[in-house]
């Protein structure tokens, strides 16, 4: 009874319910990026807008554990990296179907493994490489001449900085981040993608950085707080409740909201070869619950 019991939790069902809103509260970001990008606002801007509210709110945290300064160089790395990276994800998603980029951003968990691999000598597990295969595949499939525009290539192209400079995250908070808390872990991450993104902006006309209306303010408002900070401080209280299996499986709403939502916003109809490359990512997902990179990616979700 008590095994039963267990399982059916109260406890572990709510928080459940909370990685499945923020991973649905992460799908919305190409909802958020395209809106503000087709109204003038430059993608470096747009990815600022959705980091800078995390640090306004967690450099406290971060102020708490200065003397780990190793860990926190770090983290000022890897949020550069991320934060660039994330400005070729906004670019390519003015161009490129919601779904393919989604599906393209997926991919990071074969960064994941590469880059560990490579810098940390963490060598995949047997399931860790067939999963990142079948991802690697789901990747193709849309990608292929046959399922789009040649001319959207270089855009996909840049989209892959995206996922590559999540997976460096992963694998540098895995073997270098651990020693401060996830919510200092949060917060030193946004502030390196600020201070990455900061040149950029500073370079930039100022008709390119502010919304032009009122709405364009709420949709900066929904970018920072709905698809990152609420979702990030729920995935992070939420995933070690239910563990890395049960986390995989109700975070991997993730890709079909991101499909759903090119669908009802943006008129993108589901293609066989985007519907493939679900199944595959989904199974992938599945297959590969991630002692390591799904755990620890709770503090580093977009």
């Amino acid at each position: 009874m008590n095994k039963f019991t267990s399982h059916v939790s109260p406890g572990i069902g709510l928080a459940t319910l909370g990685v499945i809103i923020a991973s649905v509260g992460f799908g919305f970001v190409p909802v958020f990026a395209r809106s503000l990008t087709e109204a003038g606002m430059a993608p470096h801007a747009v990815a600022l807008y959705r980091y800078v509210l995390a640090v306004l709110v967690l450099m406290p945290v971060v102020w708490r554990w200065r003397h780990e300064r190793g860990p926190l160089l770090w983290g000022l790395f890897v949020g550069l990296a991320m934060g660039l990276g994330w400005v070729g994800y906004v670019s390519a998603l003015r161009v490129v179907p919601v779904s393919t980029a989604g599906v393209l951003y997926m991919t990071y968990p074969v960064f994941t493994l590469i880059l560990s691999w490579g810098l940390f000598g963490d060598k995949p597990t047997v399931r860790g490489t067939i999963g990142a295969l079948m991802i690697v595949v789901a990747a193709a499939v849309v990608a292929s001449p046959a399922a789009i525009d040649p001319a959207q290539i270089p855009a996909l192209l840049l989209s892959l900085t995206a996922p590559a400079g999540f997976g460096l995250g992963i694998a540098v908070l895995v073997h270098k981040l651990t020693p401060i808390p996830a919510l200092a872990r949060i917060g030193i991450v946004s502030a390196g993608s600020v201070i990455g993104l900061l040149p950029l902006v500073l370079t930039t006309a100022p008709a390119a950085l502010m919304p032009v209306d009122g709405k364009g303010w709420l949709m900066v408002l929904g970018i920072g707080l709905g698809t990152a900070l609420i979702p990030q401080l729920l995935y992070t209280v939420c995933s070690p409740m239910i563990g890395t299996a049960r986390t995989a499986m109700a975070g991997s709403v993730e890709l079909p909201v991101m499909f759903a939502l090119g669908w009802l916003f943006f008129g993108e109809a589901l293609h066989p070869a985007q519907g493939a490359a679900l199944v595959l990512v989904l199974a992938a997902i599945l297959i590969t619950p991630g002692r390591r990179a799904r755990s620890i990616a709770a503090t580093l979700r977009r």
